[in-house]
């Protein structure tokens, strides 16, 4: 038996499928209240994580 060909044209969400906002580099920042003092520099740090994928980025003060 051979693969299956699909003769029908795709729906918009699977033609762009995994193309999220965040693949993209579209985050949705939100500050993290858990951490915000870093112990090694002694520094006031905001710690950004991103709502839709759970990236963290910090940005020291």
């Amino acid at each position: 038996m051979g693969d299956v060909v699909q003769f029908r044209k795709k729906k918009a969400a699977e033609k762009h499928k995994g193309n999220t906002l965040c693949k993209r580099g579209f985050h949705k920042w939100e500050i993290d209240k858990q951490q915000q003092f870093d112990t090694k520099q002694g520094k006031l740090v905001t710690v950004y994580k991103c709502a839709r994928c759970g990236k963290i980025k910090s940005e020291a003060r």
